[in-house]
């Protein structure tokens, strides 16, 4: 059987991604033309971490196709609660659902899913380490705003040590042609060393790493905003301490160029100031709008519902 499961936005080719942001940009374009396309298909939402964006997101994709959604928000109110393993709880949905999708705050929790399912996984966010449907989405806003995925300047700003958001990004963009970052953090959240040397330097992508924000923007195509993430944190007062590091306001905006987009995953606590909603390069709504299209199109990807 070759059923592919979404861990990793490396699971995807180039050409792969290419093919399916073309067929999210035909749903963006036709809706009514993939209204039944999951008919009686079920999709189960396991979500062992708190989330609003995600997992609507996913539910909202599953019931635009015309299929049905199952599953829980919160793993109290799961078998979890009482012991069972991730391994025993995806043999069991795999019997109720088509395909499904994972959120879990131990790194490698989808993976091990996926060696035991006989259902297509896709990983929607394991702690600090992928997000790649956020990956996915984050590709068609730039592509769908910017008309393009390579010749791209990107800051990175805030959380970039735990950000899983920021490191899926990296992996997937280092792939296209003439890209670069600008690290904006404290050195406290910098990228991980990792990240910088197996995917950064291997791939001979230039980037530089700097504190300060403002001084960064003129030469930004993407300012990705992210906050500093509470739960991550062992210590309170570390949180308190970076948490209004960066904040992006109106002034700050006047040292960006006229056509930088501001993106950000959401949820924003304060780093985004709200009078910049209604700037016309603040496109992180957007991206939530955007992030439906592209979650119906890996469903019937992955499903194998796609037309050729």
């Amino acid at each position: 059987m070759n059923m592919r499961h979404l861990i990793s936005p490396l699971d995807f080719s180039v050409e792969e991604l290419d093919k399916l942001l073309n067929l999210a940009s035909d749903i963006e374009a036709n809706p009514a033309k993939y209204k039944d396309a999951c008919k009686g298909k079920k999709l189960a939402t396991l979500f062992y971490e708190p989330s609003t964006r995600t997992r609507l997101s996913f539910e909202s994709a599953m019931l635009s196709l015309g299929g049905n959604v199952l599953g829980f928000s919160d793993a109290s109110n799961s078998s979890a609660a009482k012991g069972e393993s991730v391994s025993d709880t995806i043999r069991i949905i795999s019997c109720y659902a088509d395909i499904c999708a994972m959120r879990h705050p131990k790194e490698g929790a989808p993976t091990v899913a996926a060696m035991k399912s006989s259902i297509p996984v896709i990983n929607a966010g394991d702690g600090g380490h992928q997000h790649p449907t956020q990956t996915l989405t984050d590709l068609m806003t730039i592509r769908s705003l910017k008309g393009r995925l390579n010749n791209l300047t990107i800051g990175l700003c805030g959380d970039l040590k735990f950000g899983r958001t920021v490191h899926s990004l990296i992996n997937a963009l280092v792939r296209y042609e003439n890209i670069s970052f600008v690290l904006i953090s404290p050195k406290e959240l910098s990228l991980p060393d990792y990240i910088k040397q197996d995917v950064l330097d291997a791939n001979n992508v230039p980037y530089e790493e700097v504190e300060q924000l403002e001084s960064s923007m003129p030469k930004l195509d993407i300012l990705y905003m992210t906050r500093v993430q509470r739960e991550r944190f062992f210590n309170e007062d570390d949180y308190v301490r970076l948490k209004d590091r960066y904040i992006l306001t109106k002034e700050k905006m006047n040292y960006a160029g006229k056509d930088m987009l501001v993106l950000h995953p959401l949820p924003r606590v304060n780093e985004i100031s709200v009078e910049v909603d209604d700037d016309p390069r603040a496109s992180y709504f957007k991206q939530v709008q955007f992030g439906v299209y592209v979650r119906m199109a890996l469903i019937l990807t992955l499903l194998e519902m796609a037309e050729s």
